[in-house]
């Protein structure tokens, strides 16, 4: 592990010299960042998501971890006595850093399924209406006339692109969260 403090962050994210400390970095398994201010934890994240090209995540619960948050790819801010500042300012918000683990491996894992079917979903809802309007047209001798009515075009969409969204969104879970938990490396085969 390294643990590192803000005045000697200050020196390591020099610009001469952050690609040292990025390799070390790189080689430890935990980087702690102390007593550092919210501009050198932005500059942390920044440095990590720019250079290793990784998706970052960011988790704080003050004001002073706001540009951190914003910075970060995810932003996660826990409500707490420190107020709500990171809390508006993050994608996700949790009330203790306990539920961290939840939100990650179950939430996570159920996002990315539901993510996945939603996009096989809307291409072959989309491709199936474009092949009858193109059917249609070697019917109509491509005329160019409407095959529908405007509203029933709108009632379409309505209809195909809202109620599986709802329904996938409550009841898609393909995997427990219990089994989430106890086996985390399942997350891996979302991604």
């Amino acid at each position: 592990g390294l643990v590192i403090d803000g005045r000697t962050l200050a020196y390591a994210l020099d610009p001469t010299l952050e690609d040292k400390f990025l390799a070390l970095a790189k080689r430890c398994r935990s980087v702690l960042c102390c007593r550092s201010t919210p501009l050198q934890k932005s500059m942390v994240v920044k440095l990590v998501r720019d250079k290793l090209k990784a998706m970052t995540l960011a988790i704080g619960d003050g004001a002073n971890d706001v540009s951190m948050i914003q910075v970060a790819d995810v932003g996660v801010g826990i409500s707490g006595q420190e107020g709500m500042q990171a809390v508006m300012a993050s994608d996700f918000a949790i009330p203790r850093f306990r539920h961290l683990e939840k939100l990650l491996l179950v939430h996570g894992h159920w996002c990315y399924s539901r993510l996945a079917n939603m996009v096989l979903y809307f291409f072959y809802k989309n491709a199936m209406f474009v092949a009858l309007l193109f059917w249609y047209q070697f019917y109509c001798g491509f005329s160019g006339s409407s095959m529908v009515d405007q509203w029933y075009l709108i009632f379409f969409n309505l209809l195909f692109s809202s109620l599986p969204q709802l329904i996938t969104g409550v009841l898609d879970k393909d995997v427990p969260a219990e089994v989430l938990i106890a086996v985390p490396q399942l997350y891996k085969s979302g991604q």
